[in-house]
């Protein structure tokens, strides 16, 4: 990348001399230098700020950044690019960094498109073993991105400004309220106004993640505000390419943080998507997106990674259609329960009106009954006229003896 020729020609703290142009992003500029003391080649991040902010807010800013890139310096990993040192220079801190021969993933989704899920577990295995030793240093990144993922030609992965996006406001609450980053790779909880910890960079993990094996972040809509309320209340979109990686991108992608998938749980199931096994049946890839008319050097479009500002009342206004998200969908939960229940008790009398009597408690037929009377009356009627014939008889009998006596 082409050097302003003036800058160019800069040394940086009385040592470090300015030569190329690495790379540009929404809040400054990486030039590759030379540190004239060491005689070795440096990264150096010029943080440059919003120009809306306010003084006090760059003061406190400014302060953020030297107090947290001297702690993120003591973080020494080998998928963590180093930070050497921080210095001021023309009213505005400058970040000494580990120059790394490398593309960043957001480069190379750009230039190449979506990896293979294999590719991305490697690059995911890297990203967590780097996340995990910042945790335990006590230091939350708050802004893993594509954009801050450095990938070397054999395809392992380093995770580039630790402790610094805080710090810069590239994705914090800065004094008068404001959220800055890039939403398409915020945790729910940074969206609903939380304090960061570490369960957020494990959220921007799953979304960084998410973008490198489907060529798309899983929630980004085109605007900042409307991204960010599918971060907080929509399902990722659907995974086409991902395979084997789409449960830990799932768990990763989980909105509450208690519930979030732990490091050793993505760790288990990213080893295994790197594991060769036996072939499933895939679904059909999709065939490569076109490269959109007029792209510049071939590069796709990868949307998400921008930076954004939302101020308070964008961030009231989220909470508030939140709110009012979340109230539609307990009322719709009642009104659904209701019905299900109603349901429930008409089939339940139903069942009771079809329920036949037991055997015990019912009457014995009617017809039954009339055969039981009928061979009960007929021998005893039968057995009467027999008897009164036989009376009659006799009498005749006796009649007729005393008449002829």
């Amino acid at each position: 990348m082409a050097a302003d020729p003036s800058s160019a020609r800069r040394v940086v703290g009385g040592r470090y001399a300015l030569t190329d142009v690495l790379g540009r992003g929404g809040m400054g500029t990486v030039w590759l230098a030379t540190d004239q003391v060491l005689e070795r080649q440096v990264a150096l991040k010029e943080v440059t700020f919003s120009v809306d902010l306010s003084d006090e807010d760059r003061r406190i800013l400014r302060e953020r950044t030297l107090r947290e890139a001297r702690a993120a310096a003591r973080l020494v990993h080998p998928h963590v690019t180093a930070v050497y040192d921080v210095v001021e220079d023309g009213g505005k801190p400058w970040l000494v960094m580990e120059h790394v021969s490398a593309r960043s993933l957001q480069e190379i989704l750009e230039m190449e498109g979506p990896l293979a899920p294999d590719a991305v577990a490697r690059i995911g295995l890297d990203v967590l073993a780097a996340l995990e030793a910042a945790h335990e240093a006590g230091i939350v990144h708050r802004d893993v991105k594509p954009a801050n993922v450095l990938v070397d030609r054999a395809g392992g992965a380093r995770l580039t400004d630790f402790g610094i996006a805080h710090a810069t406001g590239d994705s914090s609450l800065t004094t008068g309220g404001a959220l800055i980053g890039s939403p398409s790779y915020m945790a729910p909880e940074r969206a609903n106004g939380e304090t960061p910890g570490p369960a957020v960079d494990l959220w921007s993990l799953g979304a960084t993640l998410y973008a490198a094996v489907e060529g798309r972040p899983p929630f980004d809509r085109g605007e900042a505000m409307a991204t960010l309320m599918a971060v907080v209340s929509e399902d990722p979109a659907p995974m086409l390419r991902a395979g084997p990686l789409e449960p830990v991108l799932l768990g990763l992608l989980t909105k509450d943080p208690t519930r979030r998938m732990t490091p050793p749980e993505a760790r288990r199931l990213l080893e295994a998507a790197r594991t060769p096994g036996p072939a499933p049946s895939a679904p059909p890839q999709p065939a490569p997106e076109p490269v959109p008319a007029g792209a510049r050097d071939g590069r796709r479009t990868v949307p998400g990674g921008s930076v954004e500002r939302l101020n308070a009342d964008d961030l009231r206004a989220l909470a508030s259609a939140s709110r009012t998200l979340l109230g539609s969908v307990v009322r719709d939960a009642a009104d659904e329960a209701r019905v299900l229940a109603g349901r429930r008790r008409e089939r339940k009398e139903q069942e009771q009106r079809e329920v036949p009597v037991p055997k015990e408690a019912a009457p014995p037929p009617r017809r039954r009954r009339r055969f039981k009377r009928r061979w009960v009356v007929v021998p005893v009627v039968v057995t009467v006229v027999v008897v009164l014939i036989l009376v009659v008889g006799i009498g005749l009998s006796l009649a007729a003896l005393f008449n002829l006596l």
